[in-house]
């Protein structure tokens, strides 16, 4: 039974993130997708704290588990949980920085990688991202259709006191609004 893995920082979740979970759950056989909402990244700072993070992502992928994420690592996540047959989910971008997560090696031991690729983007570049790889065949390509939208897009706008209808699902768009989020 393979269980999808989405994991991020979610702030805020967008429509990007919905056609990433959207893609995966067509190229895979998902018994359970499983959305992990960052608490504290390592990688990254956030604007909001864990639990407006969860309820946007909740509010976001109403149809899945949203669950927050103590683990500022994949590698301690996955070493922590032990999912079935996890397949961690991932875009075309986060791939070429993959090899400087902590333990690569060890996140494909404990799971394989969903990457998901988008018209346009040069595949060369990520195969060559997968050929240094430990287990290269433990990375599965998966494309999903463009979405030009980052969460840095969303704040920015909305720091501009600009809408953000056209990015963001419309419950989330509804909640980022009462909050006053990212103003």
């Amino acid at each position: 039974m393979t269980t999808g893995v989405f994991g991020g920082a979610f702030d805020p979740p967008h429509n990007g993130h919905l056609a990433v979970l959207s893609g995966a759950e067509r190229h895979f056989t998902f018994a359970r997708t499983l959305v992990l909402v960052v608490a504290d990244p390592g990688h990254r700072t956030v604007r909001s704290p864990g639990d407006v993070r969860l309820a946007l992502a909740r509010l976001a992928f109403p149809e899945h588990d949203v669950e927050l994420d103590e683990h500022a690592r994949t590698v301690d996540l996955l070493r922590a949980r032990q999912f079935d047959d996890p397949v961690f989910l991932i875009g075309a971008d986060e791939l070429a920085d993959f090899p400087s997560w902590k333990e690569p090696a060890a996140v494909l031991e404990l799971a394989r990688l969903g990457v998901a690729t988008r018209p346009g983007h040069p595949r060369e570049a990520l195969e060559a991202v997968r050929a240094t790889l430990s287990q290269p065949g433990r990375v599965v390509f998966f494309e999903i259709d463009p979405v030009p939208v980052s969460s840095t897009d969303v704040r920015a706008r909305l720091a501009r006191g600009e809408a953000v209808d056209d990015l963001v699902p419309p419950a989330v768009d509804d909640e980022i609004e009462r909050l006053g989020l990212y103003r």
